[in-house]
């Protein structure tokens, strides 16, 4: 705690200086302006330290080592700020790889978090190349942001692929609606998520589907799928009666509970309520699903069905 705060101190006095020293703060965020320069002076003065820990001395101390600095060279850097020209030290045995700025990378790695994001969100190479340009003044190939977008996709199948817990809790199934290009057009497709929650009570996305129809063949390809990555159970499914859902989980799961989504659930019963009627109603069905004891969730949907049977009979029966 005391280091940040001794470094939020020094940042927070190198500030107060600047001001009172009569920096033009209209100028900061200029093409050429004093955060750009900052961010300039700050990578160089990393680098030079990545430099000095490679060579185990510093600049102006002395040493036997035969390796030694051997000069800068100067190399044209992508950040946030836009593009800053950074002078990289180099070493005369050349096995200086700084961590920072790796050797042949040319922009900070939180641009490419950007450029993920925008293509997440459905922006095409030459969209994104535009952004690019226009945000940080940069020139970015389409070749680049190729490699970028396709650098995440073996994480992803990792991702997809990893081990599972042996038991479950509860898996939600569940399903949300991304817009995706597709054929040149941004389009709505269905991502259909399980959400596990395991015995410690964690929560964790077991794994993510698209499809164009969603079915027993659909849902039991998907269990299958995370039977074989280690799950061997799961005490309680959770859907909204999902086309074909209780089948699947009957043929890979045969002992787990297959719960409706509540929400759903009184969805369906109020289908066919009159708007008038409808709060009191509710009222009178949450007894129901808020019951600690089946007896008692019993009692509660008696008193519903002594009230309501004769307006809305079908709704105790569901």
């Amino acid at each position: 705690m005391k280091r940040k705060e001794t470094v939020k101190d020094g940042i927070s006095k190198a500030i107060d200086v600047l001001i009172e020293s009569g920096v033009d703060l209209s100028r900061l965020f200029d093409q050429d302006g004093l955060l750009k320069q900052l961010s300039k002076r700050l990578v160089e003065k990393a680098l030079q330290s990545e430099m000095d820990d490679h060579l185990g001395y510093n600049k102006y101390a002395r040493s036997d080592s035969e390796n030694v600095r051997n000069g800068l060279s100067s190399k044209q850097v992508i950040t946030d700020n836009g593009v800053i020209l950074v002078e990289v030290p180099r070493d005369r045995a050349s096995t200086f790889e700084p961590i920072l700025l790796p050797n042949r990378q040319t922009r900070i790695p939180s641009l490419d978090d950007k450029i993920l994001s925008l293509h997440a969100k459905g922006m095409s190479l030459s969209d994104i190349q535009i952004q690019i340009q226009e945000l940080y003044g940069a020139e970015v190939s389409e070749s680049l942001i190729s490699n970028i977008t396709d650098s995440v996709i073996e994480d992803v199948k990792i991702w997809q692929n990893r081990p599972l817990e042996s038991v479950y809790s509860i898996v939600f199934f569940d399903c949300f609606v991304v817009k995706v290009r597709q054929d040149k057009r941004i389009i709505n497709k269905a991502v259909y998520v399980a959400l596990g929650i395991d015995r410690s009570g964690i929560k964790d996305v077991l794994g993510l589907w698209m499809s164009e129809n969603e079915g027993a063949k659909f849902w039991l390809g998907n269990l299958t799928e995370l039977k074989n990555r280690g799950m061997n159970d799961m005490l309680i499914a959770c859907t909204d009666n999902l086309s074909g859902m209780s089948e699947a989980i009957a043929a890979v799961y045969p002992k787990t509970e297959h719960q409706l989504c509540i929400v759903h659930a009184i969805r369906g019963s109020l289908q066919y309520v009159s708007y008038k009627h409808r709060k009191v109603l509710v009222a009178d069905l949450k007894p129901i699903y808020t019951a600690v004891t089946e007896q008692e969730a019993l009692m509660a949907l008696e008193a519903f069905a002594t009230k309501w049977n004769q307006q809305y009979p079908q709704i105790a029966q569901s």
